[in-house]
């Protein structure tokens, strides 16, 4: 009976915390990613104190060796870049005339181009909508920029007080209870950690596949999509999708022979093959156990509640909480 007690409080203690998340999530944000952030970096900053390092002193050499590390990436990456875009820029006369030429002719195939002339103006009519929406994305791009500035120093400080951020936690705790949480934040702390880990070098892998296999199929924007497609893996398919379609366009506008776009295919298929049967199974693993419906759902439902930022939480948040269901039923078992 105690036990049944400790697990309703359990229950109704997340539900109260969802609850909260879920009203606050437009201010949310860089704290989740603050916290996130911290939750990542505080094992090295723990590395560094078992040397005798101080905490602060550890704190400030993880936090500027990451700062300088990233300016670093951004100073070597920046030439290339530039190179990449001056490609795009050179391929979008040709882009343009095949969109005119090719894309438009196959697409009047399948829209009534009589029904577009009707609803068109009178959609741009709604000028209601129209600025409303426009001052919408105005307040979207002032949070985003919040969101940038904050990020950092939410970060450094909750690195700086994570020690007491836990303690604190710890001890807000009723007493029947702490044993299970702590219990159970240690699974979660574990499967999220592993998969986190994994995830950041199964899109380091990806890029590098992509970005070399397209670039040695001839491909001029191959480096770019690649990287951008190793990028957008941590959104489960968004990359792949991204990769074969730009591919497959860049191919077209550049060559605009069938051999371009087999070799595009090609390559995307020995990239969904070594990322299917190497990289996610060794690196990522079963560690969410996940069925691919679920992992679905849980894109769509932090895209919902938190927008972009939640669909890359997503999958984070579901491993936590398939962790904490794998607790619960083992406690139930037992």
């Amino acid at each position: 009976m105690k036990a049944l007690a400790n697990q309703s409080t359990l229950i109704f203690v997340s539900l109260v915390i969802i609850t909260l998340l879920y009203l606050l999530a437009p201010i949310l944000t860089p704290f989740l990613l603050g916290a996130l952030l911290a939750y990542l970096v505080d094992p090295l900053v723990k590395r560094l104190e078992a040397w005798h390092v101080p905490h602060l002193l550890s704190v400030v050499l993880i936090f500027l060796s990451l700062f300088l590390g990233v300016i670093l990436l951004i100073s070597l990456a920046l030439p290339l870049i530039v190179k990449q875009l001056e490609i795009l820029a050179a391929q979008i006369p040709h882009l343009l005339d095949w969109a005119q030429n090719v894309g438009m002719p196959w697409l009047l195939q399948f829209v009534n181009i009589n029904t577009l002339k009707t609803s068109i103006p009178a959609t741009l009519s709604k000028t209601g909508w129209v600025i409303s929406t426009f001052v919408e994305s105005g307040f979207a791009a002032i949070q985003s920029i919040i969101s940038i500035v904050l990020t950092p120093v939410v970060t450094f400080y909750l690195l700086r007080d994570w020690n007491k951020v836990i303690a604190g936690i710890k001890s807000l705790l009723p007493k029947q209870v702490a044993p299970t949480i702590i219990q159970l934040s240690r699974d979660c702390d574990e499967v999220l950690g592993a998969f986190i880990r994994g995830q950041l070098l199964v899109m380091l892998c990806l890029g590098v596949i992509y970005g070399v296999g397209l670039s040695l199929a001839g491909l001029k924007l191959g480096l770019m999509i690649g990287l951008i497609g190793g990028l957008l893996s941590i959104v489960p398919y968004l990359g792949s999708l991204f990769v074969v379609i730009a591919a497959i366009i860049a191919a077209i506008v550049q060559t605009g022979t069938k051999e371009a776009v087999i070799s595009v295919i090609i390559v995307f298929i020995i990239g969904q093959l070594i990322e299917g049967y190497i990289l996610t199974p060794y690196l990522v693993g079963g560690r969410i156990g996940l069925h691919p419906v679920a992992v679905i759902f849980s894109i769509m439902a932090g895209g919902a509640l938190f927008g972009f930022f939640g669909i890359l939480l997503a999958l984070p948040v579901a491993a936590v909480l398939m962790a904490m269901f794998r607790f619960f039923r083992k406690r139930m078992a037992s």
